[in-house]
């Protein structure tokens, strides 16, 4: 005679359904006697998945078929359109809830600190990205697209996707699940000449091989790379070979192939700037940015190992009218829940909160994705870094009475009395499939609804 089934007698909230938090609840799903619930302030789901990747990198978002899964267990549970600390507290959730994870990522930019930063016309990417990919934070949001040369400074993954936006044309670009509204405004875009800026040089480039290497293959755009910025110092070589660096050795290739690369006259010209630093954005007089000021850098050897940018006391003006400042991300301080400002994530070990004075464990409380380590690594990086998390809260689970049935009733009647809805699982793919039906008929893999009103009113359709 077969056993039983478990029942589950463990309830564990996650905060956050982007991929941190979907990969946590996958591996917690894996032993029958715990349910989970994933919250998120959103109505939909997916998180950076849905609104940080690129619209023309859609085989990216099938990693969401994972996710599916995992929501299709029964024992998990969506509870999308509730924001922690105004519907529900965290006292709320540790009363109704055996643990507590925080999957939140890094949801804002880290600053310049350079004069003029705040000009009209510089913007962070993060604020262009979420608006071209129909983030309901962002919706509202305008561009000026008018000026023919835009700075992107950074040249990791994201600056790569801004860029390369910026020099698709509006065909390629309507095949995608941009929102409707940053279609309709690149198509009178102005932008001729897009230019990257990297403070350090190319083997320090934090963009990856296929990102860098799609560039080389934009329809509109021609890419050049200035020989003498690529040149290797003999502290970065000797980087690269004492670690055999193959990786590094094949994205110096690639930018060593633009270099070499005749221009084919195309519409549009992204340049890739190296060991260049803005030092001050240049005010046109009406409060906007007339032009970059960059300093010209040398690299040595920092205390901590690393190769760190050095001023040389060369410096240049390049003219433009629009700034993306990309130069890396931290995380918001969450209510009742310990900070490290200085490194903008949640102290832990191993995914264990800890007090940062004592750094003993805080009983019941988690983190995983970039509230945990920073803001690092690809998609896929999640899921080792929530697998270690989902262990350790394995690992301290201990039999007790949990709340799951009353967390149901209670948030729900919570939200209730501030909002129209709250977004279970059912709701979500009513929504989903409305974008898809939407997106059927235009050529498309979908059509956003870009607000929360548009997203609840989906649920009123047909």
């Amino acid at each position: 005679m077969s056993a039983a089934p478990a029942v589950p007698q463990f309830r564990v909230a996650v905060v956050g359904a982007g991929p941190a938090g979907f990969y946590l609840a996958e591996r917690l799903l894996a032993r029958a006697d715990v349910e989970v619930d994933l919250f998120d302030r959103l109505p939909a789901p997916y998180g950076l998945v849905r609104y940080g990747v690129a619209p023309d990198h859609e085989k990216i978002r099938n990693v969401t078929r994972v996710f599916d899964r995992a929501a299709a267990n029964p024992r998990f549970r969506f509870l999308g359109n509730v924001e922690i600390g105004r519907h529900v507290t965290l006292a709320d959730l540790r009363q109704w809830y055996d643990q507590v994870a925080f999957t939140t990522g890094a949801q804002t930019d880290r600053r310049m600190g350079i004069p003029g930063e705040d000009l009209g016309g510089s913007h962070t990417a993060t604020e262009f990205v979420a608006w071209y990919n129909g983030h309901p934070d962002y919706h509202g949001r305008t561009f000026d697209l008018s000026a023919e040369r835009v700075v992107v400074v950074g040249v990791g993954n994201v600056a790569v996707d801004v860029a390369r936006i910026l020099c698709r044309t509006p065909e390629e670009l309507a095949t995608t699940d941009i929102a409707d509204h940053a279609l309709a405004a690149l198509r009178q875009s102005r932008v001729r000449e897009v230019v990257m800026l990297g403070r350090r040089g190319p083997a320090q480039a934090a963009f990856t091989n296929a990102e860098v290497k799609e560039l080389g293959e934009l329809p509109a755009a021609d890419v050049r790379v200035m020989p003498a910025e690529l040149a290797i110092d003999p502290l970065s070589g000797a980087a690269i070979d004492a670690g055999d660096d193959a990786a590094t050795r094949k994205k110096i290739e690639i930018l060593e192939g633009f270099a070499r690369r005749p221009a084919a006259g195309k519409a549009r010209l992204l340049t890739i700037r190296f060991l260049v630093s803005p030092v001050e954005l240049i005010d046109d007089g009406a409060g906007r940015v007339r032009s970059v000021r960059v300093a010209r850098n040398r690299l040595e050897a920092a205390p901590d190992g690393t190769l760190r940018a050095v001023p040389t006391g060369g410096q240049e003006d390049i003219p433009a009218g629009l700034v993306f400042r990309s130069v890396g991300y931290r995380g918001v301080a969450i209510a009742g829940v310990p900070f490290d400002e200085r490194s903008g994530t949640v102290p832990n070990r191993g995914g264990r909160v800890v007090d940062p004075g004592t750094e003993a464990p805080l009983a019941g409380l988690y983190v995983a994705g970039w509230i945990k380590r920073g803001p690092s690594g690809v998609i896929g990086t999640n899921k080792p870094d929530a697998g270690e998390t989902a262990d350790a809260m394995l690992a301290d689970l201990t039999a007790g009475a949990g709340g799951r049935a009353a967390a149901a009733a209670l948030v729900r009647e919570r939200v209730g009395a501030l909002q129209r809805e709250c977004v279970d699982w059912t709701d979500w793919l009513r929504i989903q499939a409305l974008e898809v039906e939407r997106g059927r008929a235009a050529g498309r893999p979908r059509v956003k609804c870009v607000s929360v009103a548009e997203l609840l009113g989906a649920l009123g359709a047909g």
